[in-house]
């Protein structure tokens, strides 16, 4: 049948915007064009952000924007975009922070009402729908009968928004020393939960950066709090809900305490950095689980977040059929049905049971403990699959992020490294052949989004910075020098068109982007890195690489500049926190030189080396630290620090013994 709707939208590519170009309402996408007609129409605005694999937004979709009396009220009274919040991350915080001023908290779906001008004047989550049926027709009248004061209020917000990330510029400051990393350890272990890990209470999210930061203290210090931290978190989670025990990956986040009960969505920003974040702790512990999780991980991403161009796809939704986590969960009947002998074994293992153990007598999977070998396990998670793959599958974000693909390239470089599977380095180097070529442009500009070989939206700071140093890491695992170059020339891109000389940051968009009504500079580490701290990583890299010290004395103003936020809220700024290890003592600048250059870093791999940096060539090289170093005869290892060199070495083993000094 022809929908009875359509409206703009519908000449979109993002999934989330597409979801509603059927909606009575007569949604636009942000565009310029759309901000002219509020002003000549002067109507307000109503900016309402999402993204495809929210749940509540969909509610919200089906509650008010699919109703007609709602829409009139939108259609008759305001000019109604839709933004991608993925897509759209600029325009997404700047409503949010309006958010969090008004009503101090924040979430999805996130309604804005804004001026002609777009300065909000009001921001809330979700609504039901009568309650937005009072909240549109309040608006309606404020701003016919209350016009002064809601210019007055649009002033007040946007000078609040425009406060909220101002990071005075500081005066002289002390260099980072072990006190400080003591005191960051101890900020962050204050609040962590002994006994399930993460962050008390709930809800949890997993917070790679912060973990990854954990197990960087416990390398330099020998702290065994700081990896019991992350290791009871990992087994946690990998033995919870929020992982899916059957067809690997994790879910967002777990609305409990436990990790037990999931928000079903899975982002591929989650799965990319946990990839990384368990190899890491594998070459630590060598627990074999943790492999595991590794590579069913990789593998949920190469079936189910995979794009035949070589990038990666962004979510799955939580809902299928419109229910929450439907695909993922399973009546006690059903499971005796498909295991059959194996079924009381099986329901011990994951805590199985009649009267189910989740949303009534549905059971979700959760590893209760090791009581199959691994074969059976397989046999089990097989049969299963077998029997999910016939289900209806939850709704597939499949727009292509450049930040998040640099994420998931970082991934497989790094389960590469640790693992020594080629088939991770191969598509490692896929993903990074799909940037160069797809979304890096000729004059090293970056494109945000593509779909359907389009891409339609610059990039932001995030896209450059996280490209930059998932290029450096291939860079370590190949010793190709192209990936190396490309990093050093987007990172001089985003010099020029970044940074603010005056805070010695970076701000979030391009220069040559459309301004919004302020440009917002991101410092704090969340779910993901910021923009700010990973290119402060990239540019201290790249200057011990190419020599540069320019490189390297923004590295350190940047990491200054917020030292005090680091030091007091260092759950937000662990990725700063693992900055201020390398500005402590500088990283040993690891040169292997000669024809077994790349065997031999494949054996420095099995080692957790986070005061590290790798160089290496067969034959030659550019790069300052390579310079007469390959000789035509044999392989040598270089341990270097502060331009200070030990004597070179032929075996892996000397090497480490040069790696001591923590």
């Amino acid at each position: 049948m022809e929908p009875a709707f359509t409206n703009n939208l519908i000449h979109e590519t993002s999934p989330y915007l597409l979801q509603h170009a059927h909606n009575p309402v007569h949604w636009n996408a942000w565009h310029q064009e759309v901000w002219q007609r509020a002003k000549q129409e002067d109507k307000m605005v109503i900016v309402s952000i999402g993204y495809s694999a929210c749940h509540w937004c969909h509610v919200m979709e089906h509650e008010s924007f699919e109703d007609t009396t709602v829409a009139k009220i939108m259609n008759d009274h305001f000019i109604c975009i839709k933004v991608d919040r993925e897509e759209r991350p600029d325009v997404d915080q700047i409503y949010m922070d309006a958010c969090q001023l008004i009503s101090g908290s924040g979430g999805w779906p996130l309604n804005a009402f804004a001026l002609p001008d777009g300065r909000p004047i009001y921001a809330g989550t979700y609504f039901p729908k009568e309650n937005w049926k009072q909240v549109l027709l309040y608006f309606v009248d404020y701003w016919k009968n209350h016009r002064e004061e809601a210019l007055e209020r649009a002033t007040e917000i946007t000078k609040g928004i425009k406060g909220m990330d101002l990071v005075p510029k500081a005066g002289k400051v002390a260099d980072f020393t072990k006190a400080d990393r003591n005191k960051m350890f101890e900020k962050l272990d204050a609040n962590w939960d002994d006994k399930k890990g993460g962050r008390r209470g709930a809800p949890k999210f997993p917070m790679p950066v912060n973990m990854q930061y954990l197990l960087r203290n416990y390398y330099y210090t020998g702290n065994e709090k700081a990896l019991k931290d992350v290791t009871v978190t990992l087994d946690n989670m990998m033995n919870g809900g929020i992982y899916d025990q059957i067809g690997g990956g994790f879910a967002r986040y777990s609305v409990d305490s436990n990790w037990t009960i999931p928000h079903f969505e899975k982002m591929l920003y989650d799965n990319a950095q946990l990839v990384s974040l368990y190899s890491e702790a594998y070459q630590l512990t060598d627990n074999e689980r943790y492999r595991e999780v590794v590579e069913e991980s990789l593998k949920f991403v190469e079936r189910e977040l995979s794009d035949t161009s070589g990038g990666f796809y962004s979510a799955l939704d939580a809902d299928s059929e419109g229910e929450e986590g439907k695909y993922y969960v399973w009546s006690y009947a059903e499971l005796k049905k498909i295991l059959g002998s194996d079924f009381e074994a099986f329901r011990k293992v994951y805590g199985v049971s009649e009267q189910g153990n989740f949303e009534g007598k549905n059971n979700l999977l959760r590893y209760q403990e090791a009581r199959a070998d691994t074969e059976q396990l397989a046999k089990w998670k097989q049969l299963l699959m077998t029997a999910r793959s016939k289900r209806a599958k939850p709704g597939l974000d499949d727009k292509v992020l450049t930040s998040w693909n640099a994420l998931m390239l970082k991934g497989y470089a790094d389960a590469y490294r640790a693992l020594g599977e080629v088939k991770y380095l191969k598509r490692a180097l896929q993903c990074a052949t799909f940037l160069k070529e797809r979304m890096i442009q000729p004059d090293y500009s970056i494109q945000r989004n593509y779909k359907n070989g389009k891409t339609s939206i610059n990039g932001f700071l995030d896209d450059y910075s996280f490209t930059c140093e998932a290029l450096i890491t291939l860079y370590q695992v190949t010793f190709d020098e192209q990936w190396l170059s490309l990093s050093k020339h987007l990172a001089d891109y985003a010099i020029q068109h970044f940074y603010n000389a005056n805070s010695q940051l970076f701000f979030y968009t391009d220069i040559s982007d459309a301004p919004l009504i302020t440009r917002k500079t991101e410092t704090s580490d969340n779910v993901i890195p910021s923009s700010n701290s990973a290119m402060a990583k990239v540019l201290y890299q790249l200057g011990l690489y190419y020599d540069q010290s320019d490189y390297l004395k923004m590295a350190k103003n940047a990491a200054h500049q917020v030292k005090a936020n680091t030091l007091e809220y260092t759950a937000y700024y662990g990725h700063w926190a693992m900055l201020s290890d390398w500005l402590m003592k500088e990283p040993y600048e690891v040169v292997i030189a000669g024809k077994e250059a790349l065997s031999i870093q494949q054996q420095f791999g099995k080692y957790f080396l986070p005061d590290c940096v790798f160089a290496g060539a067969r034959e030659s090289s550019s790069l300052p630290l390579l310079q007469d170093r390959i000789k035509p005869n044999a392989t040598y290892i270089y341990v270097c620090r502060n331009k200070v060199c030990q004597l070179p070495v032929l075996s892996v083993s000397e090497a480490l013994k040069d790696i001591k000094e923590k």
